[in-house]
């Protein structure tokens, strides 16, 4: 907000000029009469406007300038709407005509070559300043003007179509659910095709046409009208006859003819029963043979015909009413429509909802009229008020939450932190350039940070989320976070993508927490291996994975465990199986799989290179010993995985037939396992 002095407002301006010495002489030719901010170049003066931009009355801008350009500048501002708001004057020792001619078509107020003049420079902007409060005060009166027309005629046709609905013993709901409805229906339209010759500035004018689509039941009587129950064949001809009538009180309206809003009217009170396979009513139109505004509404009043109760039926949920049209229950309808109801479907009920709820119109027309009455000037420390309320509220809870809180604008390219976010990370609040700086390239690992505005480019105004985990470096230390991201687009008729607001979550001692508890739920408390299912999924895994199947199963368990344990103890028994966990921990490779099935059972999944046997005899002698008074001796059996076809529990049946095979033979050796097996009693050595 522009500052008071002695009770005078203060206008600022903004010097936008990379040489010290120019910004000073202008200052000191306006500083008396103005408050004055200064930039080097243009991505400073966008930080600038970002956060300032109700207050500058006027920008003094240079051509030439390093970062960003004078002319890059403009392209910004009008890109971002400022050069609506802010009049700017443009400094510059340079005078061909074709910087000059460009500045103009880029929005400039006016030109001012150097060297300046005091007097030249004051009363110019001095000038230029009332000049753009004059056309802004123009602007508001012919804005006031079309809305109060626009009102009025919205007003007329809600009257109308009102007095309609409430003959036909309906809400007058259903108008503004129509219009609703409508305005869903065609802009979902626009996102999917453009061969329809419509675009999002026709769209209110359609809408407003759309609340006229049954005015033809004012001729129908009250007792077919109304009737709660079926209609006889001669009472349906009748109520069939509302489409013709509504076009013919339109198509009577002296004088009017050729109005846009009568035309569409006609169209959409004629043609709106009409379906897309030719079974409508009056003229059995087909397919693009009905105007395309006719089949929107149709589909619009399908659809809240059927979620509404009506004298002679009970309303359907939104699924179901969904359901029924798609099904094809409530006449044929456009294929694209149809994937438009689908596309939207999630958003129609809350938005009915919403409507039905009701807004305080009245609130909103008083508010207007209270900003009419007090004049720009107030209107404008009005609403910057409410902005700073909506800021303070923004800033106690981005404080509160402990996220990194940002806004990025893609151009000029720049990123706004909250107050707690700058602080946490230990930098300003704007950064500028954010690929090429700190937050782009240390923060973030740099092709990270180009992913992430990869991703928020290619969203769309309908699924504008992004949201990903990073390893971020927050003040040296790596932390896990969570970037939660909405992509901002503007109103224009083809939606251009803006920047992005979003959050930064810390998620590292969460995702810890969970590696941890991943851990422990899949290795053994007492050994530390693996349990029984962990392996099994890794061991799947790699046999899903290798084609070449170059693996041994190994499964084996203690001789006579039970004597250990009933001569010395369980907790002797406990310390044999850490033992002998710790013994194949000393004697495997990073890439074998170790796991204690359960009791004094234990499995080893390993590579092998040319023969299996080498490697076997290896582990078999490491784990018979001694531990204490116990002597260690086990029974292994081992399977190659070339012979299970890929498939675990084959291999797992194989060795375990091995491992008996082994005991059977006497206890304390090892038996790989053969197909002849189950006849011949196997190979135990």
């Amino acid at each position: 907000m522009n500052k008071k002095e002695n009770g005078q407002i203060r206008n600022k301006i903004l010097i936008v000029d990379d040489s010290e010495i120019n910004r000073s002489l202008l200052s000191d030719m306006l500083s008396g009469e103005y408050e004055i901010l200064e930039a080097e170049n243009g991505m400073e003066a966008s930080a600038i406007l970002q956060s300032h931009e109700h207050e500058i009355s006027v920008m003094l801008l240079d051509i030439v300038m390093p970062v960003m350009d004078g002319f890059e500048t403009l392209v910004a501002m009008n890109k971002n709407g400022w050069i609506k708001s802010i009049p700017v004057i443009m400094i510059s020792a340079e005078t061909v005509p074709a910087y000059v001619d460009r500045a103009y078509d880029l929005g400039v107020q006016d030109y001012i070559s150097r060297p300046f003049d005091e007097r030249t420079v004051r009363r110019r902007v001095i000038n230029t300043i009332m000049l753009f409060a004059k056309q802004k005060e123009l602007s508001h009166m012919v804005a006031d003007q079309m809305m109060e027309k626009e009102n009025g005629n919205q007003l007329m046709i809600e009257i109308l179509s009102n007095i309609v609905e409430f003959r036909n013993g309906e809400s007058g709901l259903h108008v503004l659910h129509i219009r609703t409805l409508t305005e869903l229906f065609l802009k979902a339209l626009l996102e999917k095709t453009d061969k329809y010759d419509i675009s999002r500035k026709d769209i209110p004018l359609i809408c407003n046409a759309s609340a006229l689509h049954d005015i033809g039941k004012i001729v129908i009587p009250e007792e077919v009208l109304n009737k709660p129950g079926r209609f006889t064949d001669e009472e349906f001809a009748i109520m069939r006859t509302h489409s013709m009538e509504g076009a013919r009180l339109l198509e009577d309206i002296p004088m009017r003819k050729n109005e846009p809003l009568i035309q569409l009217g006609y169209q959409i009170c004629r043609w709106h029963h009409e379906r897309y396979d030719g079974k409508g009513y009056p003229d059995g139109l087909k397919g693009e043979e009905i105007p395309i505004v006719a089949q929107v509404v149709a589909l619009a009043d399908v659809y809240d015909a059927l979620t509404s109760k009506r004298v002679y039926k009970d309303a359907y949920s939104h699924e179901k009413a969904v359901e029924m049209i798609l099904n094809g229950e409530c006449g044929i309808f456009n294929p694209i429509l149809m994937e438009c109801l689908k596309d939207i479907s999630d958003t129609l009920e809350k938005e009915l909802s919403v409507l039905s709820q009701g807004s305080s119109q009245t609130e909103i027309l008083g508010t207007v009229e209270m900003m009419m009455e007090k004049g720009e000037l107030e209107v404008s420390e009005r609403t910057l008020r409410l902005l700073e309320h909506e800021r303070t509220k923004y800033q106690f809870y981005a404080e509160l939450s402990h996220e990194i809180q940002f806004e990025y604008t893609a151009m000029p390219e720049m990123l706004i932190l909250s107050e707690w976010g700058a602080r946490y990370l230990d930098m300003p609040e704007t950064v500028l350039n954010p690929r090429e700086e700190a937050f782009g390239q240390k923060v973030f690992d740099g092709s990270d940070f180009e992913e992430l505005l990869r991703l928020l480019v290619n969203t769309t105004p309908e699924k504008p989320v992004v949201e990903k985990k990073y390893l971020l470096n927050i003040n040296g230390h790596e932390r896990w976070s969570r970037v939660i991201a909405r992509s901002m687009w503007d109103d224009g008729e083809t939606p251009e993508y803006m920047g992005a607001i979003g959050k930064i979550v810390d998620i590292h001692d969460n995702m810890e927490k969970m590696t941890n508890l991943e851990r422990m739920a899949a290795h053994d408390s007492l050994t530390g291996l693996l349990n029984h299912k962990a392996a099994k999924e890794k061991i799947s895994d790699i046999l899903n994975q290798d084609e070449q199947q170059k693996y041994i199963l190994l499964l084996f368990d203690l001789d006579k465990f039970k004597q250990a344990n009933d001569q010395y103890g369980h907790l002797f028994g406990d310390e044999v199986l850490k033992y002998v966990a710790e013994t194949i921990k000393k004697s495997t490779r990073a890439s074998d799989i170790a796991a204690r099935m359960g009791g004094d059972e234990f499995l080893l999944f390993m590579p092998y290179k040319e023969q299996a046997e080498p490697l076997v005899k290896r582990i078999f002698d490491l784990l018979c010993g001694q531990y204490k008074e116990f002597r260690v001796s086990v029974s292994m059996g081992i399977a190659c995985a070339e012979e299970c076809g890929g498939d675990y529990s084959v291999l797992f049946h194989m060795a375990d037939e091995a491992m008996y095979e082994a005991k059977r033979s006497g206890r304390g050796r090892y038996c790989f396992y053969k197909a002849e097996m189950a006849d011949t009693g196997g190979e135990a050595r």
